[in-house]
């Protein structure tokens, strides 16, 4: 999201200073921009969250405060959807890996560490039954499991 507001030239209204070459108008709209982009880029679930937000700098601060907080309670919510985390045989291999790597990644954000091979392991855990075979060779045939391997061998099945 951070990457759109800097692509469209918004990362500074989120901080809520107007800089002094600007008239309120002006900044209300630049504000108002921000906000719509920001809205734009969440989930109707998570939109209805903060939905009340007026400005583009609280609706930021209320997302941090909800999503990027590196309370105890957040960093074990976030470790309790990627552990419970199970792929669907119905679903795109590729989407579902994507979804697991973002998983990973809302980890790195509040600065919990999973090593890459209990990466890989988690990823393989998080496969379909019929994948079994797959998931044996992997762990048995191999000295060392690394994330990148395992990702890299489901997507070229």
């Amino acid at each position: 999201m951070m990457g759109i507001l800097v692509q469209t030239g918004l990362k500074k209204v989120v901080t809520g200073k107007k800089p002094e070459n600007l008239n309120q108008i002006e900044w209300e709209e630049l504000d108002e921009k921000a906000l719509s982009t920001i809205q734009l880029c969440l989930t109707n679930m998570v939109l209805q969250e903060v939905l009340m937000e007026k400005t583009s700098s609280t609706l930021w601060k209320k997302l941090e405060t909800l999503y990027a907080t590196k309370s105890l309670a957040n960093c074990l919510v976030l470790k309790q959807c990627l552990f419970m985390f199970c792929m669907n045989e119905s679903k795109l291999l590729r989407d579902q890996i994507s979804q697991f790597i973002t998983l990973l990644n809302n980890l790195k954000n509040v600065e919990v560490h999973i090593d890459d091979e209990d990466q890989a392991m988690l990823l393989l855990c998080s496969l379909p039954a019929s994948y079994k075979s797959f998931r044996e060779t992997l762990i048995y045939v191999r000295d060392k499991l690394s994330f990148e391997d395992v990702k890299g061998h489901l997507l070229s099945r």
